[in-house]
């Protein structure tokens, strides 16, 4: 193979295996109203399709690390991207809702362990531009966001006359091409010494100061993004503004995007930098404070803004696990962050829809949204006091 093509490898091999950890998943909302109509389902049993990925990305972290021990990060990224693949493919046979929730239950514990896996990836692969590789295939994986909402609708529901389990089933394609490229082009660069090692646990390690960091780290932006798009159209639609739904969750996840290449141009240089991470924390902050005060066109605009913060703050979150641990601790540090962040993500989730329920008004959701969104600046400070960043 020309060595050129060889030293690109490892970032294709990043930003594909990024894309897959959402084109599955979020092919699901633009035909959710179309399955909705099919299985006859109630607004429950929709929430819960909804929420089933993000409670399986908690509750499977740990145990991934556990096969990225066993089977290396090249055997675990193959692994999840078979098993997502094949949920994925299941969905195309479902006759009822329970059926349904099965196959993605098993699409999303793949993509559970593709998670932290991604981490050691960008340690193993590429471990001297660890930020820079994160905004890879983090850029990847906003792409995988993108491009299922973009073209469900209009290209590949139709192509499928309507039908919605050969739509859903389709995306599956990616993942299993993805997962013969990493088999054949991706080599180890960890010796056989320095090998992942794991205690054997189920649980996350939570015992680990350096973990709790990450943890709610990645927490405020994980969980302020999920709930800023989770409450946005309630809210508008709530204030008689139903029409800047669509703008409005379009801005917060097209603004994701320049985010992204923004970091691609400039991740080496802010590599290890804690400002960086506090200044677009704030400004995500400030969005949440702005959405609640407006139901007009300044709605869209800071939804665009909290996309574009989001978005960085999320790479350089994630970048933290390959940046400041040892190789053999990367998997299991991340499945303690992830597992931190997406069960943080349900909390604020749920006391959002309280506040909701006992206000009587969207608006209110925001509230727990806005204070979900300031762990960060105790936990990103704390990283000075222990010299780890």
């Amino acid at each position: 193979m020309d060595r050129s093509n060889t030293a690109r490898a490892p970032f294709f091999l990043l930003w594909a295996c990024g894309a897959c950890l959402r084109l599955t998943v979020l092919a699901v909302p633009p035909v959710i109203s179309v399955i909705q109509k099919d299985l006859n389902l109630s607004g429950t049993e929709v929430g819960l399709l909804s929420g089933i990925p993000v409670v399986i990305f908690a509750m499977f972290a740990a145990p991934g690390s556990i096969v990225i021990a066993r089977m290396g990060v090249r055997g675990a990224l193959v692994g999840g991207l078979l098993i997502a693949a094949a949920g994925g493919m299941l969905r195309a046979g479902v006759s009822d809702v329970w059926q349904l929730y099965l196959a993605t239950i098993f699409m999303s514990a793949g993509i559970a362990v593709m998670q932290p896996a991604m981490a050691a990836a960008v340690r193993d692969w590429i471990p001297d531009r660890s930020t820079f590789g994160t905004a890879v295939y983090t850029n990847g994986l906003i792409m995988g966001e993108i491009i299922p909402v973009a073209t469900m609708l209009s290209l590949v529901l139709p192509f499928f006359d309507g039908n919605w389990r050969l739509a859903l089933g389709v995306w599956s394609l990616p993942l299993l091409v993805t997962a013969v490229a990493v088999g054949v082009l991706s080599r180890t660069k960890t010796p056989a010494k320095a090998a992942p090692v794991h205690s054997g646990g189920w649980l996350p390690k939570l015992d680990r100061k350096l973990n709790w960091r990450i943890g709610l780290t990645l927490a405020s932006t994980t969980s302020t993004y999920f709930c800023v798009n989770g409450f946005l159209p309630s809210f508008l639609n709530g204030s008689g503004r139903h029409d800047l739904i669509g703008a409005a969750l379009t801005a917060a996840n097209i603004g994701q995007l320049p985010a992204s290449f923004l970091l691609l141009l400039t991740a080496d240089r802010l590599q290890g930098k804690r400002w960086p991470i506090l200044t677009f924390a704030a400004i995500s902050s400030a969005c949440v404070i702005g959405i609640m005060f407006s139901a007009s066109a300044w709605t869209v605009f800071w939804a665009g803004l909290a996309g574009f913060s989001l978005g960085a703050a999320l790479v350089l979150s994630l970048a933290l696990p390959p940046l400041l641990c040892k190789p053999n601790e990367v998997a299991m540090t991340s499945a303690a962050a992830f597992a931190i962040g997406y069960g943080f993500a349900m909390l604020v989730s749920f006391l959002s829809g309280l506040a909701w329920d006992l206000a009587g008004h969207a608006s209110a959701a925001f509230i727990p949204i806005l204070l979900g969104s300031l762990p960060i600046f105790v936990a990103v400070p704390a990283f000075a006091r222990a010299k780890e960043v």
